[in-house]
């Protein structure tokens, strides 16, 4: 792990020197989280996860030693085994308006797409872009990796659509732009601020897509 000044309030962690940087930045963000909740970081305000990095925010000069202090005694994987994290199941109507556009793409049949989509699980890499928005990185190599954006972005892509770009699939949580490739919809309800907490996803889940019945 490389520390990295981020101001005076906050501090970069960067992993991406270990084998699993996902695995290693969910331990670390584990860790923090649970020490300010015991009282031993009492100045950390806010604790943001990447696919390779930690940043630790504070409403004062930040305490680094108290956080080396905190990771020396967390369990931080430096190896490939993987690490054991929740796992949920989102149904999916695979009637997006991108799919025949994907197939062509990546010369693949309607069905070699969603059985792309549908055949890997996928794992919370980071959350961003809106709340309740997590950016899935596939399990081992998938074709849908290759998708870039699309040229042109939607001014308007609707809650519970999945889709695909940039090595990530998603799940628009709301109503938002987007320039991603649709690959259809979910009623899966992922943000509900009257639930606790209101995201169901958060970094390091597992995610299974099937096809909704």
């Amino acid at each position: 792990m490389r520390e990295r000044p981020a101001g005076p309030d906050a501090v970069l962690l960067d992993f991406t020197g270990q084998p699993t940087p996902l695995d290693a930045v969910t331990a670390a963000a584990d860790a923090i989280n649970h020490a300010v909740a015991a009282g031993l970081l009492p100045d950390v305000t806010d604790v943001v996860p990447t696919s390779s990095t930690l940043l630790v925010q504070a409403s004062a000069p930040i305490d680094s030693l108290g956080v080396r202090r905190v990771l020396r005694t967390a369990t931080i994987p430096d190896d490939d085994e993987p690490r054991a994290s929740s796992s949920i199941e989102i149904p999916v109507h695979y009637d997006g308006p991108d799919v025949d556009e994907i197939a062509t793409l990546l010369r693949l049949s309607r069905r070699g797409v969603i059985d792309a989509h549908a055949s890997t699980r996928w794992r919370v890499a980071f959350m961003g872009f809106a709340p309740g928005f997590g950016y899935l990185v596939p399990e081992g190599d998938n074709p849908l990796s290759t998708l870039s954006r699309r040229d042109e972005s939607r001014p308007r892509v609707a809650a519970g659509s999945v889709a695909v770009a940039a090595g990530y699939s998603a799940v628009y949580p709301t109503d938002s732009p987007g320039g991603w490739y649709l690959l259809g919809h979910t009623d899966f309800d992922l943000w509900n601020v009257t639930r606790t907490p209101p995201a169901r996803l958060a970094p390091g889940t597992w995610v299974r897509f099937v096809t909704a019945r």
